[in-house]
């Protein structure tokens, strides 16, 4: 047992000489000493040199405190480490005891691979750390950054930089109030509002946290992330950028906006290519077009939008629903024009308008371009229009033809053209007591009517016709409905959240072969008279 204290005595005494032995080295072709001026300081003159520990350390002059181990280099300091470190400035302190180094006035510090200058730079040897806290400008082979609070940690070449943060490169100037910097890689973590513009197309990004690799420009990022190309920005969760292939993707609470026109497209999931200037949106995909203070959306398993801004093309696929304030409708792949305003409506189409319910194989609908509002209507195959009689519950007013060509005013149906086997069963109510009097069918080729509020106003049949009205009791039961009739108003959204409701249950209309074999023109909006409706359709 006494060997053994003794041999611990041996080692602490060992350790304490060791430490003891830890003083600085230094030299200088003159010493001298002033207590009264500099007490308990060797001074140091001409060509001033210090050793301690693996720094070295060169100077004009100096004060030594042997006591305190404390060395004071003043004019042309310049310090290495090791084989890679070097360091210049006026000033500089060094704490032999706890390595610590401080370094103040034209403050140059160099590594491998950055350049860092300040005006005050603090060295912690022992975590080989360097940290400041009035600016400080890094320069590596790619990026400059400045900011005004910061540390840098030699042995994995990282920069926490804090307050009034800037990176800047011949192609991107970021600013950030806080961020971790890689000088090896150009890796950068951004850990609050960051802004990242593109200098040759003012492209800009902003986030709240994400990663951006400023050799690559490739950034990923997942807090309030924004992405501000040129028609358009790019809101989501989470994003995803390849500045160099101008391919971004989305995730979660995606809302894509049209700069130049009143256009916005959500979804959870999208992917933008910049470059064939092309947006794919999936996961309760919706495109919302603002008109006149009311807002038309469309929803669809898939959403793709291609094209130059006013000349792109909205396609929506499966399961579709619209819904706006004076227009809804439903069908199972829609395409758009935004050149020319032209809508138009696949498999097993409905609108409703007013009061009407409008069906065909394939439905056209026609907007006025600058002003957006529904300007015509073309109904393609198996064209049917139902309205419910206002004051009953089993009695619908209904109009059937192979083709129906329409024309909105205000975005309400004003007339209609119905071309090839016309039928109609419309409900005669007297105007004063609103009871029905009698019900009319009629049959013809082409047949025309005028609407006001959703309710026929006049009829013009335009061919010879034949029908026949009668009263409400002696109304056939196979004269009460048209063949093919079917009331679809359970699947119409009734609110604009109805459009992410998918219909099981419904009981759709047949859908039947057969193609178009002439297009159809658009009717004249100043007229609706009986000859030029005829010359337009033909």
């Amino acid at each position: 047992m006494k060997r053994f204290f003794f041999l611990l005595l041996i080692i602490f005494t060992s350790i304490s000489f060791s430490q003891e032995k830890r003083k600085i080295e230094y030299y200088a072709e003159q010493q001298e000493a002033d207590e009264e001026k500099y007490p308990g300081a060797t001074m140091l003159l001409g060509n001033v040199k210090m050793n301690h520990e693996g720094i070295d350390l060169t100077c004009q002059r100096a004060l030594y405190y042997q006591k305190e181990n404390f060395f004071k280099a003043i004019g042309n300091v310049f310090i290495k480490q090791g084989d890679t470190i070097t360091q210049t400035s006026d000033y500089a302190d060094y704490d032999a005891n706890s390595k610590q180094a401080l370094s103040w006035g034209n403050v140059v510090l160099k590594d491998p691979t950055m350049t860092l200058t300040t005006d005050t730079l603090q060295f912690d040897r022992i975590n080989q750390k360097l940290y400041y806290k009035t600016y400080a400008t890094i320069k590596d082979a790619t990026n400059t950054l400045k900011s005004k609070v910061g540390n840098y940690y030699l042995e994995n070449k990282k920069f926490i930089a804090t307050t009034r943060v800037t990176i800047v490169n011949p192609e991107h100037n970021l600013v950030s109030d806080h961020l971790d910097y890689y000088t090896e890689t150009g890796f950068t973590y951004l850990w609050g509002p960051s802004t990242i513009t593109n200098t040759k197309n003012n492209n800009k990004i902003y986030c709240e946290k994400g990663f951006y690799n400023t050799k690559t420009d490739i950034s990923y990022f997942v807090k309030n992330a924004k992405l501000y190309l040129k028609e358009r920005t790019v809101e989501g969760d989470s994003l995803y950028y390849d500045k160099k292939k101008g391919f971004a993707s989305a995730t979660n609470n995606i809302r894509v906006i049209d700069t130049i026109q009143n256009f916005i497209t959500k979804g959870n999931y999208a992917e933008i290519f910049e470059l064939k200037d092309s947006l794919f949106i999936i996961k309760k995909a919706v495109a919302i077009s603002i008109i006149e203070k009311d807002s038309m959306f469309i929803h669809g398993d898939t959403l793709l939008v291609t094209g130059k801004t006013k000349k792109r093309i909205v396609r929506t696929y499966h399961n579709v629903k619209i819904f706006k304030s004076d227009l809804q409708g439903k069908c199972d792949s829609i395409h758009t024009n935004q050149a020319t305003g032209l809508t138009k409506m696949y498999r097993n189409p409905v609108i409703w308008s007013d009061k009407n319910q409008i069906t065909g194989d394939t439905i056209y609908l026609k907007s006025n371009v600058d002003t957006e509002k529904l300007d015509s209507l073309k109904v393609f195959n198996n064209a049917f229009i139902i309205s419910k009689d206002s004051l009953s519950i089993d009695d619908f007013n209904q109009i059937k033809g192979r083709n129906m060509f329409g024309r909105f005013e205000d975005n309400k149906l004003k007339s209609l053209l119905v071309k090839g086997n016309a039928e109609s069963v419309y409900y005669n109510r007297n105007e004063e007591t609103n009871i029905i009097e009698t019900i009319t069918k009629e049959i013809s080729s082409n047949i025309e009517f005028t609407f006001e509020n959703g309710i026929v106003e006049s009829i013009k049949y335009l061919t010879a016709s034949e029908g026949k009205t009668y009263p409400p009791s002696m109304l056939p039961e196979d004269v009460k409905k048209l063949k093919d009739f079917i009331w679809r108003e359970s699947e119409q959204p009734k609110k604009m959240e109805d459009i992410f409701i998918k219909d099981t249950d419904e009981k759709k209309a047949p859908i039947k072969k057969g193609g178009l074999k002439k297009s159809a023109a658009i009717l004249d909006e100043k007229s609706i008279e009986n000859k030029k409706f005829n010359k337009e359709m033909n």
